[in-house]
């Protein structure tokens, strides 16, 4: 019988695609970036309502663009320089409107400051609280169905598990995180945090591209891509992730812009607007193909790749604000963190914290999923329905039971987190091609 989603045993879990669908893809991808790369050259000021709509499609759009174009990527550099590169492609829209927010808060901390991270916390709850736990549901449900299409009795095991060299990327999470249960002590984002947390980032980056270099798995329009002759493809990726670029830098600033003066106009809270509607556009292309590896039941790769850019969002990301604010005049005291910031890093990095000692072991199962989901739905519907004057205590309960949880997974797989930082830390890249039983400790 099955032993897991990451195994598919022989089942033929894929399904081509039709080229004619691939070229459809891309061309609504690149039809999405248009109106709003349209009104940007043109100078045009449209509504504020209208600018979030038209300037967002055209961030979605683009990063279509670049996820398909970065995954194709692989096929031409070495693995180290790809891992650097896809780093910073993959999470590029959110790195451009939140850096947006932080120079407009070097001219204006009152007004932009307390913007400046809304987009990353919400996008990182995002990430783990949906992004995670979808991987698992998909495979899990894909996996059923294949097992009972197939004659297959009996219970089917659908734990999601990553491979040996992903304790890379949970290590120097776990570390990350730690570092910023520190954050919300703070009143200011200082360049000591900067250089502590992109520190880490270039620690990460340089041990990753030591690992094995593994063969891509292309789905969607990166498939098409590849096969391109070599030429055609080199200079089809380049320019996919150049026009991309281009879109997402000219539309960020108006997009955020945009969502300030319509929460102005409708008497909406900006900071809502930017921490959950921003990142729908800034994190769609990553968990659809997060969403396509489960579906392939390439979970390894589904999992794997969303782990990879929660590292990225806790250390280069956040790390690079504060000399984002200063380069544009802010303070040299560093990123001003109001109340409302404070506990927003709070509740993300419980979140996080809770997230690495459940993948300790390397494995995610439906149940931990539903916990995952489960927190994170509730702490979002709670904090829409309760008063202004009870939701600064509901993101700091909510943090707390987050750490309770962390706390009381880390002493049942405290076994499992042993192996896993050193894996992480010390293990050669030759131990990392051979698994280990999950609470095997040297």
């Amino acid at each position: 019988m099955p032993e897991g989603v990451d195994t598919p045993h022989g089942l033929d879990a894929t399904a081509p695609l039709h080229r004619g669908r691939m070229v459809a893809l891309m061309g609504a991808a690149t039809a999405a970036t248009l109106p709003g790369l349209l009104l940007r050259l043109s100078g045009t000021h449209p509504a504020n309502w209208l600018g979030v709509v038209l300037f967002g499609i055209a961030i979605v759009g683009a990063a279509f663009l670049l996820a398909w174009g970065a995954e194709a990527l692989q096929l031409d550099v070495s693995q180290g320089l790809a891992l650097a590169v896809l780093a910073l492609i993959a999470v590029l829209p959110e790195y451009v409107v939140d850096f947006t927010f932080a120079a407009k808060a070097g001219e204006d901390p009152h007004k932009y400051a307390p913007l400046a991270l809304a987009n990353m916390t919400g996008s990182n709850r995002l990430l783990i609280g949906v992004g995670w736990s979808a991987v698992v549901f998909i495979a899990a449900w894909r996996l059923k169905r294949i097992s009972r299409r197939q004659g297959y009795e009996g219970p089917v095991d659908t734990e999601v598990r990553l491979d040996r060299a992903h304790s890379i990327e949970i290590a120097f999470l776990a570390i990350a995180t730690l570092y910023s249960l520190t954050l919300p002590l703070k009143s200011h984002l200082m360049l000591f945090d900067s250089a502590v947390l992109i520190l880490l980032f270039t620690l990460y980056g340089y041990r990753i591209s030591k690992t094995p270099a593994e063969e891509p798995h292309l789905v969607g329009p990166a498939r098409l891509l590849a096969e391109f002759d070599t030429r055609t493809r080199r200079v089809a990726v380049v320019i996919l992730l150049a026009f991309s670029a281009v879109v997402i830098l000219a539309c960020a600033a108006p997009f955020a812009e945009s969502l300030v003066g319509t929460g102005e106009q409708f008497g909406v809270s900006t900071f809502l607007l930017v921490q959950w509607l921003a990142p729908l556009a800034s994190e769609a292309p990553e968990l659809l193909v997060a969403c396509l590896f489960a579906w392939r039941l390439n979970t390894n790769g589904g999992l794997g790749t969303l782990v990879s850019s929660k590292v990225n969002q806790w250390t280069l990301l956040v790390g690079s604000l504060p000399i984002v604010f200063v380069a544009f005049g802010g303070a040299h005291t560093g990123l001003p963190l109001d109340a409302l910031q404070r506990e927003e890093l709070f509740l993300t990095a419980a979140q996080s914290a809770f997230a690495v000692t459940v993948l300790s072991n390397r494995s995610l199962s439906v149940k931990e999923a539903c916990a995952l989901l489960g927190l994170f739905l509730s702490q979002f519907v709670l904090g829409g329905v309760l008063p202004e004057h009870a939701r600064e205590f509901e993101r700091i309960g909510v943090g707390v039971l987050y750490l309770v949880l962390a706390a009381v997974m880390l002493v049942r797989q405290r076994r499992d987190m042993r192996q896993l930082l050193r894996d992480g830390f010390r293990a050669s890249t030759d131990e990392l091609l051979h698994e280990v039983p999950p609470s095997a400790v040297n």
